[in-house]
């Protein structure tokens, strides 16, 4: 999902209403749980082969630090927590 999808989808809904972002919480009956938003910010994340998505990355491992270039697997995106 891109920003201007999401902005899309929000111009529907009531302006008044919380948000919440949903997520198996693991547990033995397979809880959905839907804590709510705090904030959106932007932030860096790569592909994680062990949780098999993608992982927040910290901004100081961003780039390399003999080259300073931006690692190529990380990308800059907007996180929504």
């Amino acid at each position: 999902m891109r920003v201007q999808d999401l902005i899309d989808e929000l111009k529907y809904m009531n302006p008044e209403a919380e948000v919440h972002f949903s997520y198996n919480y693991g547990d033995h009956w397979r809880t959905e749980v839907a804590p709510v938003v705090v904030g959106v910010s932007e932030g860096y994340v790569q592909e994680s082969a062990y949780h098999n998505m993608d992982k927040v990355v910290d901004e100081c491992d961003v780039y390399d630090e003999e080259t300073g270039d931006m690692d190529p697997d990380v990308r800059r995106v907007v996180i929504i927590g």
